[in-house]
């Protein structure tokens, strides 16, 4: 298989002669195997791990994303990622800044969501005036 890890503004990692793949979803984590069927799954933050017969396995901790297989091709497109060889190290990367920028994105999220409720009914009110 061929492994392409795409960040927003760049390409990661691209990776041949990919012998395994271990992702994590929200729902667990699944393996592929070159000759496994076509399909895409949505990622959670957690550890990619990678398996080539020149570097044996790899670990990636990648924030949440979609992963797709098409034959040969898997791409897996993040937010985040971080290679690392130390397994413990990497999860703990992924407890520490991944998991707690979600947080901060939805305390974002709902302060934004109240700013433009509060805007939307000033502004209707208005035009009732």
């Amino acid at each position: 298989m061929n492994l392409t890890v795409l960040l927003p503004f760049r390409v990661f990692v691209e990776i041949t002669a990919v012998t395994r793949i271990v992702a994590e979803t929200p729902d667990g984590a699944f393996g592929l195997l070159p000759r496994r069927l076509d399909g895409v799954a949505a990622l959670a933050p957690g550890i990619l791990i990678y398996e080539t017969e020149a570097e044996g396995e790899v670990y990636l901790a990648v924030d949440g994303g979609i992963l797709v297989k098409t034959g040969a091709e898997v791409l897996v497109s993040v937010r985040r990622a971080i290679r690392g060889t130390d397994l413990g190290q990497l999860r703990a990367t992924v407890e520490r800044e991944f998991l707690i920028l979600d947080e901060r994105e939805q305390e974002m999220r709902a302060v934004m969501a109240k700013l433009e409720s509060g805007f939307l009914h000033r502004f209707v009110s208005l035009q009732h005036d």
